[in-house]
């Protein structure tokens, strides 16, 4: 995620969570077979153009793979000037909760803090990255639906937070893993550890899923 975040808290409340999303999909289940006109894969209903990434795959509650939005993940690691292999291995990282657009939102109804879309990012990390973007006028809100624009906005930060590295570094980690840490931990907790600091159990342990994700990341980025 795009902010300090606790793994452990989602694991401890998933029971609950998945109870409210049952009865949230029940609500929202239509009571007749009428068929309804598709809105297309990843609809937003925004009435702003979107740049030339591929169109998402089709958002279902049942998988989520993330090598499926390999086209997306390159086309927006290429906007921002960072590593496609990096932006992957962090969505496989954030891939642990369902990411469906009912479950997240009635997640959220009873975690009013929790992050949102495949990057798992919280509202305040999104308006502040979005700034001057062509998605300035896009929503938090619109993330669990807009594959394409989590991916976006997740390159983005990533770029955003590599020009806050310094060029001297006092540590033994690479620029990618600073970079996740970043964006698991905040740019200040990045900075810390550019210095010298050692990350702490938590971040280790998003650092370790990092290297176990980072082959299969670029085997899925790769064209």
């Amino acid at each position: 995620m795009a902010e300090p975040r606790s793994r452990r808290r989602w694991l401890a409340l998933v029971v609950f969570a998945v109870v409210v999303y049952v009865l949230v999909r029940a609500a929202d289940t239509p009571q007749a077979a009428t068929p309804r006109p598709s809105t297309g894969p990843g609809a937003s209903g925004s009435a702003s153009p979107r740049s030339s990434a591929s169109p998402s795959p089709r958002v279902t509650a049942s998988s989520y793979d993330p090598a499926a939005y390999a086209p997306q993940v390159r086309a927006r690691a290429q906007q921002a000037g960072v590593s496609a292999q990096l932006v992957m291995a962090i969505l496989y990282n954030e891939a642990y909760k369902p990411h469906d657009a009912a479950f997240e939102r009635a997640w959220q109804r009873s975690k009013p803090d929790a992050a949102f879309g495949i990057a798992n990012m919280h509202r305040a990390t999104f308006d502040e990255v979005k700034r001057g973007r062509d998605f300035a006028d896009r929503s938090w809100d619109e993330l669990p639906d807009d594959r394409d624009l989590a991916i976006e906005a997740e390159a983005w930060y990533l770029h955003d937070l590599a020009a806050q590295l310094p060029t001297t570094r006092h540590t033994s980690l690479g620029k990618d893993d600073l970079l996740a840490l970043g964006y698991n931990t905040g740019a200040g907790n990045m900075l810390a550890f550019a210095r010298g600091a050692t990350p702490g159990s938590q971040a280790q342990s998003y650092l370790d899923r990092l290297h176990a994700n980072w082959a299969k990341a670029g085997k899925a980025v790769a064209r």
